[in-house]
């Protein structure tokens, strides 16, 4: 049998017995079986790279008139398409489930990120396996599957070391080979990474030259070659997600140095220069109408003299990290032209799976713990003017202000979360297939969004979209495939109706219309019923970026249009929208498991890499954590056990033979408590207490260590950090991994070096959790996307 004939509707492909002559002897001239063939898809399918950049809007990148010179994508366009109305839904954790599933992202129950998880099935993180992902169809129909970068859409109670994997990209998803990193986003100098479903470490500090970006280039070309140098006849599926330009933006500084002066005139006139680019490249009509600025951001010319150079340099940097993943991103082309298949391979590039982010506060910051633990007291204006060289640097962890990403958004209103508008939503992308058809240098307006990925790669490769699964019966795809557009920029719109939702603001385009309901800002919670959000209504053919309201000029269009979206949200799960804080936070309310419940958990040599949902939770409450240590003769040094890292956490180590507690407040002070006597030799119990002073969230408190039952020294902590140590820092048992809690030791070397038997943590009775905000524990979750 054929590959091409091979019957690829169930999944998988089922092996057929053999029904003729069976002989006696094997060299019975009768004896004749068919050769064993290599499961491979059908002949002239290509290879497949979908690029996916991070927090990226559409006035970005050079490709489509930004400030940022992204000369990559730009070479991918030239040898093919930019698609101007590509949409996304907003937000990251969905977009990458429809992107990978074909399915709308409450259709694979997605409807905001893993941290806000509920049991109703349109939100609950758990993709249905009635809905396989892309990569693991191509799998089976043999592809080979690799995915680098971010993931974000693993079940926050399964992000762990004992699983389960099901919705992990190795095995789970489908890619044979995984290498990056699981939640929202990491530190690009000290990342948390995964090899398939295990803990890596990186192989040097920013010292050494290290940066995840150009780590996880290097690993995605050495995999191509491995694969084309050992399976030549075998096409590929790489999905490439930097963790760029995500916050913290980290790049070396040559890259954003690039930029310097690039952004002094301010947020308002890049969006001016911006706007004008894009007339002339031809990515909006030429009668398009820039939007005003949306509300709540502030004028620049409203900053203070203190803190503008400070907000020019976000932007720089900012400018620089997109920069420099877009040098990668060519490296990656380069590799793949180098070994003859890049003009087989079918290339998406999408700047963006959702708009920029509004996450950064209206001046900024050099550190996000700062906005997530409501300590932007000590962020002043001066304060970050004062920290403008580290911005970027392995000593931030930094993002710009709201103003600079709505200037990323240009010309549109809105952006990251904001699904009711194209700010929020639409992203530009780039298509190019050099031997499959594409037309090269072109540019297509037709609308499309990203559940329309899975579909255009199964008809370029062949592919039929499977009916069944491993047994299970599937959903049908829900996107439109874009081949259509490949070589006909006159092509009539195949894609008509879409719905977007996210966190209560919602739309609905259809056949040249829009109808749109903003509920909330980025930077704000809700106040209101989902039924007091005003309804606006654009006319797609005459207003490009929704710039003049219909609403009272055509009730009935827009009663019409509302109507529409609720019939396609009960159709794709999006039903009961939720708007909740508190019930989504509370995992009993919510209806999803929770890992850590106990009020004492008790961690073992050579445990490390637990998140911050893997692990007890110390914030505002006493605790002890007692190790039991053997100490040799000579003596022991290093980390005992530590959560966080230099930007804030806490470690209990051994320094120049004594015992010591470190709490690190943001990176912006470390008490250091250390005993007044070594460490004795031989097996020990070696135990510091935390008592909480109470009154409050963050206080402090009195630290005391212990050998055995003898106290050996005493100190003070005077605030800790309320609500997160870190955004991906992790806990870790005989070792501080990443970047250093504190500064007696470095990022490296710091093993204990005697012989750890377990870690036990404890908590007080004085839980003070209670006293946080509904709605800052839903700030704090959607700052992790």
């Amino acid at each position: 049998m054929t590959q091409d004939a091979r019957q690829r509707g169930a999944l998988p492909i089922p092996d057929l017995a053999y029904t003729g002559t069976v002989t006696y002897d094997a060299t019975d001239p009768d004896t004749h079986y068919p050769p064993i063939e290599r499961l491979l898809p059908p002949e002239g399918a290509p290879n497949v790279l979908v690029v996916l950049i991070d927090d990226t809007g559409f006035g970005a990148s050079s490709a489509f008139g930004g400030p940022v010179q992204t000369p990559s994508f730009e070479r991918v366009a030239a040898q093919g398409l930019k698609y101007t109305r590509f949409h996304t839904t907003a937000l990251c954790s969905p977009t990458r489930a429809a992107l990978l599933s074909g399915r709308n992202h409450h259709s694979v129950g997605m409807g905001g990120i893993t941290e806000i998880a509920t049991s109703a099935p349109g939100y609950s993180s758990l993709r249905p396996n009635s809905c396989a992902p892309l990569a693991e169809t191509l799998k089976l129909n043999g592809y080979s599957t690799a995915q680098f970068g971010k993931c974000h859409e693993v079940p926050v109670w399964e992000a762990s070391a004992v699983g389960p994997f099901d919705h992990w990209p190795h095995p789970g998803g489908g890619f044979e080979y995984f290498y990056g990193f699981i939640g929202g986003e990491t530190n690009q100098w000290y990342p948390a990474i995964y090899e398939n479903t295990s803990p890596v470490e990186p192989w040097g500090t920013p010292e050494d030259g290290y940066h995840f970006m150009a780590d996880m280039t290097d690993k995605a070309i050495d995999w191509t070659r491995q694969q084309k140098s050992l399976a030549p006849d075998k096409p590929f599926f790489t999905y490439f997600a930097p963790g760029a330009t995500h916050a913290p933006h980290h790049v070396p500084t040559e890259w954003s140095d690039r930029y310097k002066g690039a952004f002094d005139q301010g947020w308002d006139a890049v969006r001016e220069e911006t706007f004008a680019r894009q007339k002339e490249l031809g990515v909006i009509p030429q009668d398009a109408v820039l939007t005003a600025r949306s509300p709540g951001i502030p004028a620049w010319d409203e900053m203070s003299e203190t803190i503008k150079p400070a907000l020019a340099r976000q932007m720089e940097v900012y400018a620089g990290f997109l920069a420099y993943a877009d040098h990668h991103v060519g490296r990656l082309l380069d590799a793949l032209e180098d070994m003859g298949e890049l003009d087989d391979t079918l290339v998406y590039v999408i700047i963006g799976d959702n708009g920029a982010s509004a996450e950064g506060s209206m001046h900024g910051t050099t550190n996000e713990g700062f906005t997530i633990n409501h300590m932007n007291d000590i962020e002043t204006e001066e304060y970050v003017a004062e920290h403008i060289d580290d911005i970027g640097t392995p000593r931030s962890y930094n993002h710009y202000a709201v103003g600079w990403a709505h200037a990323m958004d240009t010309p549109y209103q809105w952006t990251k979360q904001v699904a009711s508008h194209w700010g929020g939503t639409r992203n530009g992308t780039i298509v190019s297939w050099p031997n499959g058809g594409v037309e090269r240098g072109g540019i297509r307006n037709q609308f499309a969004h990203v559940i329309d990925v899975a579909p255009t790669v199964l008809a370029a490769a062949g592919i039929p979209e499977p009916s069944t699964v491993h047994g299970v019966t599937q959903r049908p795809y829900e996107g439109t495939a874009m081949n259509y557009t490949f070589d006909d920029a006159a092509a009539p719109e195949q894609h008509v109706t879409q719905y977007f939702e996210m966190v209560g603001n919602r739309a609905i385009f259809h056949k040249g219309w829009t109808a749109v309901a903003k509920h909330k800002d980025p930077w704000l919670g809700s106040d209101h019923g989902l039924d007091e959000d005003r309804w606006e209504l654009y006319d797609v053919e005459t207003d490009w970026t929704q710039s003049h309201d219909l609403a009272a000029d055509q009730p009935e269009k827009l009663a019409e249009l509302q109507r529409l979206f609720l019939i396609q949200a009960a159709r794709f799960n999006v039903l009961p929208l939720d708007i909740r804080t508190a019930e989504r936070f509370n995992p009993d309310l919510a209806g999803r498991p929770s890992l850590i419940t106990a009020q004492s958990q008790t961690l073992y040599r050579g445990m490390r890499r637990l998140s911050e949902n893997s692990a007890i939770n110390i914030k505002n409450k006493s605790f002890t954590v007692t190790a039991k240590v053997e100490v040799p003769e000579t003596g022991a040094e290093g980390v005992l056990i530590a959560q966080g890292g230099a930007y804030g956490g806490w470690s209990f180590y051994v320094t120049e033979g004594r015992l010591a507690f470190a709490y690190n407040l943001l990176g912006i002070h470390t008490d250091v408590v250390r005993s007044g006597s070594p460490v004795p030799a031989g097996e020990q119990e070696l135990r510091v207490h935390f008592a909480y002073d109470g009154g409050g969230l963050g206080k402090g408190g009195d630290v005391t260590l212990f050998v055995g039952e003898q106290q050996i020294g005493a100190g003070r902590v005077e605030r800790t950090i309320p609500f997160q140590f870190t955004f991906d820092e992790t806990v870790d048992v005989g070792q501080d991994l990443a970047s250093p809690v504190s500064s007696d030791y470095g990022p490296t070397g710091n093993e204990f070096t005697g012989t750890i038997d377990r870690v036990r943590i404890d908590l007080g009775d004085d839980d003070h959790s209670h006293l946080i905000s509904d709605e800052h524990k839903f700030d704090v979750a959607m700052m992790k996307q």
